[in-house]
């Protein structure tokens, strides 16, 4: 069984081409962008739900969900290069960051948990999954990534780098399942997001992660109170910033301007495009 399952994009265009020429490794063409958003429909949303249900609804799954939508929307986005190749990836992952705690050394560790086919999923099934899988990460209780753990704390810092490389080469360019040697098998998927605004922090652009071949991340800003200009008046309203680093070889502005168009239009009528909330307790479906 491959790591991944890909077909080869065949209609490059010539700029396409000329990109994958041009940086040879994804240290260089990082693009950066941002996009605001009037975060109000999807916060009353949030909170109907939870009202409704009982259940722990957030934001970053109300992100993984759209995300996950928007590449279904955008299946160029949903790709991989190798071997100087871009590569269509079958299905859709969805990677987002868990904060846990060093067992040995107490300090604050990053870890993560990627949602697969999650726009094949509702909410409520992705908030289960999500709840389930960050529980086993913050518990230690998740065996292949513990394993992974495990294993590079035993590598000298000398050699992070060259077996980090090799995973990368052997997971993506040759296409192997590593997982009986503990490396999971596609660990990072197609996108990855990491909420900085659940640390109080406004904004932040991250780097791309050479060695997870993902070609986009988005950084998920706090919720603010600003004025803005709603027809000829201006009033207070919340809005979110959504701050995204991607791979210039595979994606560009045209990408990405129809990713965050589709993007607000999920924000902007979420019961149009998340669903409708579930029934107030003692109604009928």
């Amino acid at each position: 069984m491959p790591n991944l399952k890909l077909k080869p994009k065949t209609n490059l265009s010539s700029f396409r081409r000329i990109a994958i020429g041009t940086w040879r490794t994804a240290y260089d063409p990082s693009v950066y962008g941002s996009i605001k958003m009037r975060a109000g429909p999807v916060l009353d949303y949030i909170a109907e739900f939870r009202a409704r249900t009982g259940r722990r609804l957030t934001l970053t799954h109300m992100l993984v969900r759209a995300v996950a939508g928007v590449f279904e929307a955008m299946p160029d986005a949903n790709a991989v290069l190798r071997w100087n190749r871009i590569y269509l990836r079958d299905d859709i992952g969805v990677f987002f960051q868990v904060a846990m705690e060093d067992e040995e050394t107490g300090e604050i560790d990053l870890s993560g948990v990627t949602i697969h086919d999650a726009e094949k999923k509702d909410l409520l099934a992705i908030l289960d999954e999500t709840e389930q899988r960050v529980a086993q990460v913050r518990a230690h209780k998740d065996k292949s990534l513990e394993s992974t753990r495990s294993t590079f704390k035993r590598i000298p810092f000398m050699w992070l780098n060259k077996v980090l490389d090799a995973i990368s080469f052997l997971s993506y360019e040759m296409n192997l399942d590593l997982s009986g040697l503990g490396i999971p098998r596609d660990p990072f998927g197609s996108v990855m997001i990491t909420n900085i605004g659940s640390l109080g922090l406004r904004d932040a652009y991250v780097p791309l992660v050479p060695y997870s071949h993902v070609p986009l991340l988005l950084a998920v800003g706090a919720v603010e109170r600003e004025p803005v200009v709603e027809g000829d008046e201006v009033i207070i309203a919340r809005t979110l910033s959504i701050f995204a680093t991607f791979d210039h070889r595979i994606l560009d502005g045209s990408h990405a301007a129809f990713m965050s168009k589709t993007l607000k239009k999920w924000f902007a009528d979420p019961e149009k495009y998340f669903g409708a909330l579930p029934p107030k307790p003692g109604e009928l479906e």
